[in-house]
This record gives structure tokens, sequence and C-alpha cells, in this order.
């Protein structure tokens, strides 16, 4: 099925699309992961047109994956330090799961932060999110932290660190 899947750069009038699929697949797959209340606080904080325009502005790369014209995934990642690269979102709509999609994103961050001489790359995911740590897991990634942060409003990120090395 990847071989119907193109992946490129996001384009600005794909950004509300964007959004209308981020907000589709967290309310399928997070319920139960954190409660819904915080879902909805977590879509309004993360996923506005202003927001994900202005870091596309600042060279941050947002990469989307297509069936014909149709958003079925993106992904989003930056660098984190000098050594560091960052895959901060990684999303597949729920009709398209387990096709490889979200493996051919995984391949396009990791290949620019190889090119582009990180060290490694890293993400933070849900500890109770076990179908995408068994993902990431299988992809080589390692946990290597745990880190619970006040987000505000009263809820937490309980996540992992994970890590891959890029050499």
């Amino acid at each position: 099925m990847t071989e119907r899947i193109q992946v490129g750069m996001l384009r600005d009038d794909e950004v509300e699309p964007l959004i209308t699929l981020a907000e589709a697949i967290w309310r399928a797959h997070y319920p139960g992961i954190i409660p819904p209340e915080q879902i909805e606080y977590m879509l309004a904080q993360r996923y506005r047109p202003g927001l994900i325009r202005q870091t596309m502005a600042r060279g941050d790369r947002w990469d989307a994956a297509r069936a014909g014209t149709q958003l079925v995934g993106f992904a989003h990642s930056y660098q984190h330090s000098q050594s560091d690269f960052k895959l901060d979102k990684l999303y597949v709509h729920t009709d398209w799961q387990r096709h490889g999609i979200g493996g051919l994103l995984l391949d396009h961050v990791a290949m620019r932060a190889r090119s582009r001489g990180f060290e490694r790359l890293l993400l933070r995911v849900n500890r109770h999110n076990a179908q995408a740590i068994a993902a990431y897991l299988k992809y080589g990634f390692n946990v290597t932290t745990v880190v619970v942060e006040n987000i505000g409003s009263g809820y937490f990120m309980d996540d992992y660190i994970m890590t891959k090395e890029m050499t």
C-alpha cells in the first residue's frame, strides 16, 4: 500500500486539513490514555493554523503523507540541540495505520537528521501509549528516560523520551 503514498513537505493550503486530521486521530486514539478534556486542551495548544505556520516559517519540517490528494499522515521535526534532531509529532489516520506509512514518515525524518549530521533522533511518547511505543521500538528507538511535565490547567504529560542513534 505504501507505493500509493507520497511523502513531501506540507503545503500552506494543507495546514487546516492537517488540523482536521490531527483532531480525528487524537479523538480516536487517546481516550483511555488521557482524559477527553486533556485531549481537547492539547489539541487547542498544539494545532492552531498560526502556530503551525509559525513553526514552518522558522524552519521546522512538516512532512505530509498523501494518498493522491488525501492527507493521511504527517510528521513534525526540528533541530533540538547541536547533536539531537527531534521528532515532535507523527500521526497516521486510523484507516491508514499498519500499512507502513508511519515507517515512511520516520524514514524521512531519520534521513534528514542523518544527512544534517545529527547524532540522535529523539521523541517523546506517552508512557501509556503501548501501540506507539511498540512501533518506535520496532524502528530502533530505545527508552532513555521518563519525563512528567505540568502543561497547565491541571494536566500533565507522562512521557518516555526515546532515542535512536544516527550512526
